[in-house]
């Protein structure tokens, strides 16, 4: 009896040895669901590892993701993704719970963002075939630190991007996308065409970005969706939206040029309704950084309110109403001139006066199909006096714009209907014998699908007729393939047609004020015509388990055929439109490179920009285009309270209309911000190295009361140093 007790001791006691051994050594499973933290969508290809093994794996698109083979006890499981920040979990295992990882994402990841106000697309960018360059929240916190006063460095500093000042003295600029004049490249504001024509000179440096929720580039035609005018591309510029959680902003900036910028944003919802209103008031004295006796910065004053109402009567609809509106006063020259000193010498200046007014008016429903209707309507008013000695200039353009489109978005096959209506008028206000009034107008419809031919290939495909007031009938199609090799590399490929009708806007026209220009002869002058390619390749990997890396290497072609141009009329001071004998191109590529490794950040970009001009047989190089740029950003952030970054651009040799070569330059830069939990400090030296056109030659020839001015190929600028404060509730 007691053995068989004994024996039943014994046998309990390797059951229960087992049992606990069972447990010691025991495999575990880890589910995991993985989601953005802000947005709370899933996360794609998630590197999912376990500490100091070789156990890993990667999120499907619904962001789950299963790892098998886990010991027991407590075990570190790190999430690693790039545009997210490096996450490591301790779980205690055993456990059977599927578990939710929120990441951090960073500046660069926007991959998740639905950008429908741009491609009128519900899908999100990594399954758009067109490529679609942004500019997060994050990006454009740091850039409202360095110049809160408008966008001009916003863009400056992007890759393929260049802001041409266009007057020496008022500091009017214009944008180009890969070394095409500025007249190429549409500006849109939440998908409204806001500031082309009289308005572009200045609309850079009027429009500021304490407002903006993040900026889109499209590079390359995109005519089917947005008609004439997107030849070298568009900037589309997304302003915040009312959401539950109120905020409430407010910025204020100095410089030691005496420059003042002051500027608040508040935007809630409140059940059915919401408001979001931005308010600013920019100012600076005129500043003569090289004593020759001539602003180098003009002096001026600004005040911006820009209201906008939202009403949801149910959650399907979206009613909104903004409204713009924008009054400045600009002025520059001779230094005693601007400080009220004028005299028999001492009479030269240029004078901006500019008001303007818009509407935008958008509805926007979705059907229980979940296809979605949008018909959008703004009205743009805006009216510039250019004033100068023994010469003014002035004009008000009234732009109209109305669509409706219809988005059909099945998961497979994502169809976009639409039409559109576009007219600009524009008038010359003062007393002159011929005036530069214009009108015109386009009605088009469009079509637009995107296909998922399978999982690695997408193509879109678009197709746009347009006619104008003067029956002119262009036919624009487009396509873009988008191919998925695997998880870390894809490629874009696309192509185009565009086309521009003729206005009297130009980089050329702007720097001469318009002065001595012929009216157009409509039936002399034609649209311009375009042709365009561009591809892609983009990679991103993580490396050494710590450091993410991504690379996108852009080609890009494009070719206008017969381009209005301004010649010198014979026998006179004017000048004429006309359209050239022959065409422009331009192809190069950008190198655009990504570095993350915890808390510090890298960007290096490069863009190698071949323009051309073949007018008469004869081939010269566009003016005012380098061949050569490079820009670059190194950041530390610290837990979100301390960011540092340093800046550096390189701009290589340009030639003139003259075709004079002129030299290169390089701009740096070093920011600073401290973060407080509702307040923060920044601080900014810009071009501290003082790099400026007046350092290496005069900036005008002739006499101080008939000066001559240089083209502006570098910055006037010259050094920089602002800071100031932000209060975020």
């Amino acid at each position: 009896m007691k053995n068989i007790t004994k024996n039943k001791h014994k046998i309990l006691f390797l059951l229960f040895f087992l049992l606990n051994l069972n447990l010691i050594f025991a495999q575990n499973t880890l589910k995991a669901n993985i989601k953005n933290e802000k947005t709370k969508e899933a996360i794609a290809n998630v590197s999912v590892f376990l500490e100091g093994t070789n156990s890993s794996s990667a999120s499907d698109e619904k962001g789950l993701v299963v790892i098998e083979n886990i010991p027991s006890g407590k075990q570190t499981i790190v999430f690693n993704s790039i545009g997210y920040r490096k996450k490591e979990k301790t779980i205690v295992f055993p456990q059977n719970d599927t578990i939710e990882i929120f990441l951090e994402p960073t500046s660069e990841e926007l991959e998740e963002v639905k950008i429908t106000s741009t491609t009128r697309s519900s899908r999100t960018i990594q399954n758009i075939p067109t490529r679609i360059e942004t500019i997060a929240a994050g990006e454009l916190d740091e850039k409202s630190s360095m110049q809160p006063g408008n966008i001009k460095m916003l863009l400056t500093e992007s890759t393929g991007i260049q802001t041409q000042q266009t007057s020496q003295v008022s500091g009017s600029a214009s944008i180009r996308i890969q070394g095409l004049d500025g007249k190429y490249t549409q500006l849109l504001q939440d998908g409204f065409p806001l500031y082309s024509g009289f308005a572009s000179g200045l609309s850079i440096l009027q429009i500021p970005p304490l407002n903006l929720k993040r900026v889109e580039v499209i590079k390359g035609s995109t005519s089917t969706l947005y008609g004439g005018g997107a030849i070298a591309g568009l900037i589309n510029l997304i302003t915040k939206e009312p959401t539950e959680k109120r905020e409430i902003s407010f910025l204020a900036n100095i410089n030691q040029t005496q420059a003042l910028d002051l500027s608040g944003f508040y935007a809630e919802r409140y059940g059915k309704s919401g408001l979001t209103m931005y308010v600013s008031r920019n100012s600076q004295n005129a500043y003569d950084v090289n004593n020759d006796g001539f602003s180098d910065i003009p002096k001026f004053d600004r005040y911006t309110i820009n209201p906008k109402f939202f009403y949801y009567p149910n959650e399907k609809t979206i009613f909104s109403l903004g409204v713009n509106a924008g009054f400045e006063k600009r002025l520059g020259g001779d230094m005693l001139v601007i400080g009220n000193n004028t005299d028999a010498t001492h009479t030269f200046f240029e004078r901006n006066n500019s008001n303007r007014y818009s509407t935008q008016l958008k509805f926007e429903k979705t059907f229980d199909n979940k296809n979605i209707l949008t018909i959008k309507n703004s009205i743009g008013y805006f009216n510039r006096k250019i004033e100068k000695q023994a010469y003014n200039f002035e004009g008000q353009q009234i732009a109209t714009f109305t669509e409706a489109n219809y988005l059909i978005p099945n998961e497979k096959s994502e169809w976009n209907l639409g039409a559109n209506l576009v007219s600009d008028n524009f008038k010359q206000m003062n007393l002159t014998a011929n005036k530069l009034d214009y009108y015109n107008a386009a009605f088009g419809i469009f079509a637009q699908n995107n296909l998922n031919i399978s999982e690695k290939f997408i193509l879109e495909s678009g197709l746009r007729l347009d006619i104008t007031n003067r029956s002119d009938i262009f036919v624009l199609p487009r396509l873009s393939l988008l191919y998925k090799i695997n998880e870390k590399l894809s490629s874009r490929f696309g192509g185009g047609l565009g086309y521009k009708s003729p206005t009297i806007f130009s980089e050329e026209t702007e720097e001469k004020s318009f002065q001595n220009i012929d009216p157009l002869d409509f039936s002399k002058v034609s649209s311009e015509k375009s042709y365009g390619l561009n591809g892609d390749v983009n990679y991103k990997t993580i490396l050494f388990d710590e450091v993410s890396f991504a690379i996108n290497q852009m080609f890009f072609y494009t070719i206008i055929k017969n381009p209005l141009v301004i010649n010198p009329v014979p026998f006179s001071t004017h000048y004429a439109f006309e359209n050239a004998n022959g065409n422009i191109q331009t192809k190069g590529f950008e190198t655009n490179i990504k570095l993350r490794f915890e808390d510090i950040s890298c960007y290096i970009g490069y863009t190698y920009i071949d323009a051309q001009r073949d007018f008469d047989n004869n081939s010269t190089i566009n003016p005012l285009t380098a061949k050569h740029r490079i820009n670059a950003n190194l950041m530390y952030e610290w837990e979100e309270k301390l960011r540092i970054a340093y800046e550096v651009f390189y701009v290589g040799n340009q030639y003139l209309t003259t075709n004079e070569k002129v030299r290169d330059y390089w701009v740096m830069g070093v920011s600073g911000e401290y973060r407080f939990k509702h307040f923060s400090v920044f601080l900014n030296l810009e071009n501290f190295l003082d790099n400026r056109q007046s350092k290496w030659e005069n900036m005008y020839s002739g006499t101080i009361q008939n000066p001559q001015f240089r083209e502006v190929y570098t910055p006037t600028d010259g050094f920089i140093l602002n800071g100031g404060f932000k209060i975020q509730i």
